[in-house]
């Protein structure tokens, strides 16, 4: 039974940044992860937090790049992670356990894109899949001692509008026949929804809140490649020069609004006592279940029931908790 899912409201627009939700934020004691955070989103999502107080631990598969990308940055630091390889999250989560810090926030926020071939991790799973849920999966459950530690923990997983149309592929979620890319990106998309709805449930009365953010179509600088550039075009998301289309109220949104939705999950005191919701413009969205296509004009990105199905967010755990045993 869905019951949080609806607008609070808040404050905030589709043309919001991550500064302006946390504008007045203390976060000052706050230890927060953010996996992928030296990048784009994820990289405007870590200075805000760490500029509000927090700090800030950048989980990367490349510390040197992630090192680079976040020098002079105060309270943002960097470790070692690998999303893909079991034996790195283990080893992340052990390091952090062992250094009895509570863990407030974890912002799920590495993914993979679109890939026109299917590729693998080292244990057979659908690398999109592996990255964008599995590995933040397994990566959560690791960190569940420090996260009920901090006492009302957040766990931020960012999502996409994509989850509206992702399936689940319960008998085939590798993609041994019929991959496609656009159903695999999907499958992942949804899998971060249905994993914020079941992880709620299970702890929401041991005091983390969980929460999938959607934070908008973010092209952001390139380079690109000419395929790539002609998607986005038909999209609507880059004129004819190439140049990136920034329109908010229609989802398309520079990195500074994109991460708003990142930081509202992980920190905006405004969802106190509201978790396993599908957010949207920093805020929690509308459920709306009509068949909407997707256009040039018309991004259709707020939340449905399929995407919120308790019953297949059960079974997803249970898939995911054997898939990563």
């Amino acid at each position: 039974m869905i019951t949080d899912q609806h607008p609070l409201p808040t404050p905030f627009t589709a043309s919001s940044t991550a500064t302006d939700v946390l504008d007045g934020v203390d976060l000052t004691g706050r230890d927060v992860v953010v996996t992928g955070g030296h990048g784009r989103l994820g990289r405007e999502a870590s200075r805000a937090l760490a500029a509000a107080g927090a700090t800030v631990t950048v989980a990367s598969r490349d510390t040197d790049r992630a090192s680079a990308a976040v020098a002079g940055i105060p309270g943002v630091r960097v470790e070692q992670l690998d999303l893909t390889d079991p034996a790195s999250i283990d080893a992340f989560a052990a390091h952090w356990t062992a250094s009895g810090r509570p863990l407030h926030a974890l912002v799920n926020n590495a993914a993979m894109l679109f890939t026109p071939d299917r590729q693998l991790d080292a244990r057979g799973n659908e690398l999109s899949f592996s990255t964008s849920h599995l590995g933040h999966f397994r990566l959560t459950r690791a960190l569940l001692p420090s996260l009920l530690e901090a006492r009302g923990a957040r766990v931020l997983n960012v999502t996409s509008g994509a989850a509206r149309f992702g399936q689940i592929r319960w008998e085939d979620p590798a993609f041994v026949s019929g991959y496609d890319a656009g159903a695999a990106y999907g499958q992942a998309k949804r899998a971060n929804v249905l994993f914020t709805v079941e992880l709620d449930r299970r702890y929401a009365d041991r005091g983390i809140r969980s929460f999938a953010a959607h934070p908008g179509v973010i092209i952001g600088p390139g380079p690109h490649d000419e395929s790539r550039i002609a998607s986005y075009r038909e999209q609507g998301l880059v004129d004819d020069d190439g140049a990136t289309v920034v329109d908010p109220e229609r989802g398309k949104k520079t990195i500074e609004q994109g991460a708003a939705a990142l930081v509202f999950g992980a920190a905006s005191p405004l969802l106190d006592g509201v978790g396993g919701v599908y957010l949207k413009d920093s805020d929690v969205a509308v459920i709306d279940d009509e068949v909407r296509p997707l256009t040039a004009d018309s991004i259709p990105s707020d939340a449905n029931s399929a995407m919120l199905d308790a019953d297949d967010a059960r079974r997803l755990w249970e898939v995911s908790a054997r898939l990563t045993a």
